[in-house]
């Protein structure tokens, strides 16, 4: 497609390019759905034009997606090659289903080593309670030891806190140094706020933890391609295979959404026609 001045642009160029994208280039969807709501803010702010109505336009199609579980025996062989603390990290996304920004984002305060449970953070703050792994107990709480001595080290340099969420900071003063709001995988060096004189401590970097299991991957020569979100999609269809309901899992994961769940039925293997029992050979009492 031929430049044009930015004067010269209107709605059929815009109609003839979202096109252009899903027939000849055959872009995924979600890339061709970014480039129309790109168009939509240039024609409205920058240009001050008329956007029209798109509703006919072809959409490319949206593929279908299967994520990539692992055998927790790959898991554990990626773990073996995992310096700490990463390889802790990395034992909570399984163990808990969690995202790599969840896992990162977790405080202090948020464990229950007593109940086995770990209140998790999200968007917006909206947040919900998920399984905690009792048989990585005794490490998590070795790890909190490392972290404890980190704090009481911060406060006698006199840094000025964690880094905090929303407004807390402003409600509760000194939250930002109480050992509870500290991150529990805390950043190895503390970060000058730019225009002042404070230091704060921030969790680890994602793309350190992102690094780190690429790396565990291809030592434990690991065919597939495994990212920390990986965990995340062997946890939830681990837990469909031992037999628990997708309702629970769909809590446990934090999905507004079962549809977006159901994306794990697709991974589980399906039963061969001569292990299935006809409703006749069922005892009736059972259904």
């Amino acid at each position: 497609m031929k430049s044009k001045s930015p004067d010269l642009i209107n709605s059929a160029d815009a109609k003839d390019f979202i096109t252009c994208l899903a027939v000849e280039r055959q872009i995924s969807a979600s890339t061709q759905n970014l480039a129309f709501n790109s168009l939509l803010f240039f024609f409205r702010h920058v240009l001050k034009k008329d956007f029209s109505n798109f509703h006919n336009i072809p959409r490319a199609k949206r593929s279908k997606y299967t994520p990539t579980v692992l055998s927790r025996k790959e898991i554990d062989a990626i773990i073996a090659h995992l310096d700490p603390p990463f390889d802790l990290v990395v034992k909570l996304l399984y163990g808990c289903g969690l995202r790599l920004s969840e896992g990162l984002n977790l405080r202090v305060q948020d464990f229950d080593f007593g109940d086995g449970k770990v209140t998790v953070y999200g968007k917006g703050r909206k947040f919900r309670i998920t399984v905690l792994p009792r048989t990585i107990i005794p490490k998590l709480e070795a790890h909190l030891e490392k972290v404890k001595k980190l704090h009481q080290q911060d406060l006698k340099n006199k840094y000025d806190g964690a880094f905090m969420p929303g407004q807390i900071e402003k409600k509760y003063k000194n939250s930002a140094t109480e050992f509870g709001w500290q991150f529990f995988f805390p950043a190895i060096q503390l970060t000058k706020i730019p225009g002042t004189k404070q230091y704060r401590r921030y969790h680890l970097h994602s793309s350190h933890v992102q690094k780190a299991v690429k790396e565990a991957a291809k030592k434990a020569q690991i065919p597939r391609r495994a990212t920390p979100h990986t965990f995340r999609h062997s946890f939830a269809t681990h837990l469909l295979k031992a037999g628990y309901d997708i309702r629970t899992i769909q809590e446990l994961l934090g999905h507004s959404d079962i549809r977006t769940t159901m994306i794990y039925t697709q991974v589980l293997e399906s039963p061969h026609p001569a292990e299935i029992k006809s409703p006749y050979d069922i005892d009736r009492d059972d259904l």
